[in-house]
């Protein structure tokens, strides 16, 4: 599945462990080092011999081949360890908002979140996007505070910037200890104990006094102020001058952080393996089990398998993988599962996370994560059961409208058929990504969600599918209409011997209101033209309509057959099809052509401090601005409404994204067509001539 799994070290089976498996999230803004983190942890728990490097394209997360030539996370990966004694998998999603939907729909099965992150008000658009998945979700999260060797601020200083992403209060569990300008080390204010920091070593325990004890008593009090906020019996030790007791602390962070009341904040630096254990540590004690995670979900009580799908890959040799956390009961390899959806399958295979021969297992039970084989007509969200009612679905995930696309098409036109199945199933692994079929421009587009998004989509059709593709933007839908009315004959006379052709109509054209599209009205008297090639007179009138004198299809027409003639012998279906046509060829230069362009609504959500830089981008793509409005429960943020035209979209994220610091998106609509004059009308004409 593009999971590397690497056989976690140390006691194995039930006995020795001391929770069921947990499964826990590694999420944040692009760039933050959450795949430093996952190689840092696994190093430190014993899963590898060393972390691997990002930018040497060594590390156990972002294993693909996208991943490491884009030095960047593409899609999710996991990999399974043991840390005294608990099991562990760690799921590692990408931060860029492009390949979000990993995330989105891995999210509902994980215990718990490590969301890591750095002090860099930049990036705070994309931490509040993050956390708010997070929120909406329900799902417990610490913060873990990277690259603090780097940090030039006091770390309240940090804790003010970062907290207006968070909707709970974002509570200190450690302070840093500076020597000179550089942080050294930290206190854990649950422990009272200090430590300092030992490049890729456990961190050594120094004595706690002078300065650093002062602070560290002001921050402890500051911590558990927040805890009392929901303890009263806690609230009334402060307030009576009485020092809590250790085991009152730990409770209160384990229950407020599952009751989704605080976000505890941990400091480190994981290219430096520091901090990594307190967090290992913090999430061991205090990060919730599959149980709580299956009470949250709605697990029913019973003795049946329930699973549900995280991920699903296709191996280019090995068929089709669901990730999946089984969340209740046993699962044997061969079970028959079924989906909310009510599709069925056998399970053909159980393997560990990342898979490999040595990883095949008999069974999984509550709390594992692993990879189902042969399970075709599952699909990332499903909810899976192993009994013989259909489930309820545990979780909706639904991907966020797309925003940027392409039109494909085959390289070598043998592989048209190919291309198909290759994109069914990209769009399968991926259903971010849509594909559609345009009936009238006979283009295949896929959409995505930005540059990157489609990049590596088109990588993946070439090297994982072996389909090779040629791309362009997707042909605008112009047409054209006309501004005046005309009367225009059409003829066709031709004599080749033996039967000839004839056909002869007479034809009004006139314009109708925008919007109306076509209207065919026949008004012969006298059978001047036979009832039975009117129809064919209407086809004609079609075929005409197809290709306007400016290039293209001709719409809000009316056209009235008034009269014409005919041949008792000559005239035919065809023959009056023919004339027709010729007559509305000729008659529309004479109608006042004009191009007509599609307009869109467009709905933009961005961070109100860049409002101003999109209004100007609207405004620089002819966008007519309808207004702007607080965007409803999300602090510090608008939403802009306006008219663009569609050939004004196409690469309207990539300028948007830009100016928000990658936070901002769009939604759009259809609304009109309006006309297009001057000299952008003459551009999109003798481009069109030029392509034809």
């Amino acid at each position: 599945m593009g999971h590397d799994v690497r056989s976690p070290r140390g006691p194995q089976g039930d006995a020795a462990r001391r929770n069921a498996p947990r499964c826990i999230a590694l999420v944040g803004p692009f760039q933050s080092g959450k795949t430093t983190l996952l190689e840092a942890i696994l190093a430190r728990t014993g899963a590898i011999p060393r972390a691997g490097s990002v930018d040497a394209g060594t590390s156990t997360g972002d294993a693909s081949a996208e991943a490491r030539r884009h030095k960047m996370g593409v899609s999710l990966t996991s990999a399974a360890t043991t840390f005294m004694g608990d099991s562990y998998t760690f799921i590692d999603c990408p931060g860029s908002v492009e390949f979000a939907h990993d995330m989105r729909a891995a999210l509902p099965a994980v215990d718990a979140a490590v969301v890591v992150c750095e002090a860099d008000e930049r990036k705070l658009p994309q931490l509040q996007l993050i956390l708010r998945e997070l929120e909406d979700l329900g799902i417990p999260r610490f913060l873990f505070l990277n690259k603090i060797d780097r940090a030039n601020k006091r770390i309240r200083e940090t804790l003010d910037t970062l907290q207006p992403a968070s909707r709970i209060p974002l509570v200190l569990r450690q302070i840093p200890i500076w020597s000179g300008e550089q942080i050294a080390g930290f206190v854990d204010l649950a422990l009272e104990r200090a430590f300092v920091y030992r490049e890729h070593k456990a961190s050594e325990v120094i004595a706690l006094d002078g300065g650093d004890l002062a602070r560290e008593k002001e921050a402890r009090f500051s911590m558990l102020e927040k805890l009392a906020d929901h303890d009263d019996a806690l609230m009334e030790q402060l307030l009576d001058d009485i020092i809590p007791p250790s085991d009152l602390v730990f409770d209160d962070l384990a229950r407020e952080l599952r009751d989704g009341l605080i976000c505890p904040v941990l400091l480190g630096s994981a290219l430096r393996e520091n901090g990594v254990l307190r967090l290992l540590k913090a999430l061991r004690h205090e990060a919730p089990g599959v149980a709580e995670t299956a009470k949250r979900l709605g697990v029913p009580s019973g003795n049946d398998a329930l699973a549900y799908v995280i991920k699903t890959t296709h191996l280019q040799h090995g068929g089709k993988l669901s990730l999946a956390r089984v969340l209740s009961g046993y699962l044997d390899d061969g079970a028959t599962l079924q989906s909310a959806a009510g599709e069925s399958g056998r399970v053909s295979g159980i393997l560990a996370v990342g898979g490999g021969h040595d990883s095949k297992r008999p069974s999984a039970e509550a709390g594992d994560t692993v990879a189902l084989g042969k399970l075709d007509h599952i699909r990332t969200g499903d909810t899976l059961s192993s009994g013989k009612a259909v489930p309820a679905a545990l979780a909706q995930v639904v991907p966020a409208a797309p925003v940027l696309s392409l039109a494909l098409a085959a390289a070598d036109r043998k592989d048209d058929v190919k291309l198909g199945q290759a994109l069914q199933r990209l769009s399968e692994e991926d259903p971010s990504l849509s594909v559609v079929n345009n009936i009238k421009t006979h283009d295949v587009v896929l959409w995505g969600q930005g540059e990157m998004h489609l990049r590596v989509a088109l990588e993946r059709l070439q090297e994982r599918f072996g389909v090779h593709v040629k791309s362009q933007p997707p042909v605008i839908g112009y047409q054209e209409t006309i501004r005046a009315p005309v009367v225009q004959r059409g003829r066709h006379k031709k004599q080749s011997g033996g039967h000839g052709q004839f056909g002869d109509v007479v034809l009004e054209v006139r314009p109708l209101p925008r919007g109306e599209g076509f209207a065919f009205q026949d008004k012969v008297v006298g059978g001047a033209v036979p009832r039975n090639y009117i129809p064919a007179v209407q086809e004609g009138v079609v075929d005409g309509l197809l290709r306007g004198p400016l290039g293209f299809p001709v719409i809000d027409v009316q056209v009235t057959l008034t009269d014409g003639s005919f041949h008792t012998v000559d005239s035919s279906d065809q023959a009056f099809r023919t004339a027709a046509r010729i007559g509305v060829n000729e008659a529309l230069p004479q109608c006042q052509p004009v191009l007509l362009e599609p307009i869109h609504v467009v709905e933009i959500v961005c961070p109100n401090e860049a409002t101003a830089k999109v209004n100007a981008i609207l405004s620089g793509r002819r966008g007519q601005i309808l207004g702007f409005d607080t965007r409803d429960n999300w602090p510090g943020w608008d939403t802009v409404r306006a008219m663009l035209p569609e050939a004004e979209i196409g690469d309207l994220i990539v300028e948007l994204r830009s100016a928000t610091a990658g936070a901002g998106s769009f939604t759009r609509s259809y609304d009109h067509m309006a006309e297009v004059t001057g000299r952008a009308a003459d551009q999109i004409i003798a481009a069109h001539r030029v392509a034809a």
